[in-house]
């Protein structure tokens, strides 16, 4: 007999304010929860390493990115094939969605985190570290590598229960991970007197615990999707549609990590070890910052798509709208906090004169150009959403590739450090032109 599953068509019929708070403000709460997991790892190894410590988490973060890019290329377009497939009552095919996608997200990155702790002294200077960072770096990623396959399934299975409308289970496991870190990144680092080793551990136990009850969700039958043992079984077909939609996602993401690679090597050149640390807590509270707004996307994107395969454009414009709205208007209040006491901001991480020296006038720069990025983000995501790749795929290109990375390279020769800290607002803004020409042109036809 049939599984039978949950009721989408409130995608379809509720008010769109209300509906997209509902499945946005839980993925919210749960990626900022989630943004605590490096947040307050930097906090407490700025307490007990200092700088080094936090330029060595700088280091690791472009890393860890890597990793969830493969993982959340899975997980989004496991999303987007899922929430289409719900709006068409094609459940079974959404479940074997699900099932190529999570096979898929533990097996690339279980291989890659292999042969990256093989060759991790390697790794870690290719991404940047100097000799005083490079000690504290490799005790802290031989560590967090072996949670990187657990990570990816959390990371994975999280979308998945966004596209089919549980976003407060997504939530829910969310918290009990990253509340679980906050708790042990004292105990260990401080209490076991592990140091920034014990960070990396608290996060490794964290996202165990964390993948375990999502494992555990999704065998006692509490997804809305039916599940069965042919969910799991690959099929080329699906897990190649599922890559070429997330696509756009790892460009993303895997953009963010070559990004930080580059700017890390940049102020490796120009500055040193103690100006990787500044641009250690700046790419922290960039994240904290961007979390809310990947939130409303995971709530924008599951409507989008629902409504899109139920040929309900006028819902489509209007999510649209809304989403943009309330991402403007996020961006900007965060802008204006940013502009206003930088200082007081980053000293939560570290109170070394120093480096707040540094880091508070290029935080205000790095930071200029925030008010845009929520537009860039929701637009893009919109076709990621109907499911059309190539401007998908532009658009989470044009951020980091397109205009980002050249721009490093050409602002640095002239300016220096500031050069690289200017790069980045003159990016966002570039993008977010070039996203709401794209937008502006899909909505001519979603009126057709």
């Amino acid at each position: 007999m049939q599984k039978p599953y949950h009721d989408n068509t409130f995608m379809g019929t509720q008010p769109i304010g209300s509906l997209l708070i509902r499945l946005s403000l839980p993925a919210m709460v749960g990626m900022l929860v989630n943004a605590l997991y490096n947040f307050v790892d930097t906090i407490f190894v700025g307490q007990y390493v200092g700088p080094y410590g936090i330029a060595a988490l700088s280091i690791a973060f472009p890393i860890q990115m890597l990793f969830g890019a493969f993982a959340q290329t899975f997980g989004y377009g496991a999303a987007s094939i899922i929430s289409r497939r719900l709006g068409e009552k094609r459940p079974e095919d959404a479940s074997a969605a699900a099932g190529n996608a999570l096979i898929g997200a533990f097996s690339i990155t279980l291989v890659l985190a292999v042969l990256t702790y093989i060759f991790r002294r390697p790794v870690i200077l290719f991404f940047g570290a100097t000799e005083e960072i490079l000690p504290y770096t490799e005790q802290y990623i031989r560590v967090i590598l072996i949670g990187i396959p657990f990570l990816s399934v959390k990371m994975c299975s999280s979308g998945i229960l966004r596209a089919e409308g549980q976003a407060k289970a997504s939530m829910t496991f969310m918290i009990i991970g990253a509340v679980l870190n906050t708790i042990l990144d004292p105990l260990l680092i401080f209490g076991f007197n592990m140091g920034i080793t014990g960070a990396a551990l608290a996060t490794v136990i964290s996202q165990v615990v964390a993948v375990t009850l999502v494992v555990y969700y999704f065998a006692v039958g509490r997804s809305s999707l039916p599940f069965s043992v042919s969910s799991f079984s690959v099929r080329l077909p699906v897990m190649s549609d599922i890559i070429s939609l997330g696509f756009a996602t790892f460009v993303r993401q895997s953009g963010t990590s070559m990004m930080s690679t580059l700017v890390n090597n940049l102020l490796r050149f120009y500055g040193g070890s103690l100006v990787i640390a500044a641009y250690g807590m700046i790419i922290r509270l960039m994240i904290f910052i961007m979390m809310p707004m990947f939130g409303l996307v995971h709530g924008f994107q599951p409507i989008a798509g629902y409504n899109y395969g139920a040929r309900n454009f006028q819902r489509v414009r209007s999510v649209l709208a809304t989403s943009a709205l309330m991402a403007t208007l996020f961006a900007s209040m965060c802008w204006l906090f940013i502009m206003i006491v930088p200082t007081q901001i980053l000293s939560v991480f570290s109170r070394d004169p120093e480096l707040l020296a540094i880091a508070s006038p290029a935080l205000k720069m790095v930071m200029a150009a925030l008010p845009l990025v929520g537009l860039q983000i929701i637009g893009s995501t919109l076709f990621q959403a109907v499911g059309k790749r190539t401007p998908a795929i532009f658009l989470s290109l044009s951020r980091q590739f397109v205009f980002l990375i050249p721009l490093l390279f050409l602002l640095s020769r002239v300016w220096g450090i500031e050069g690289v800290w200017i790069s980045f607002p003159v990016a966002d803004t570039l993008a977010s032109l070039v996203t709401a020409v794209w937008v502006a042109r899909e909505l001519r036809i979603l009126r057709t």
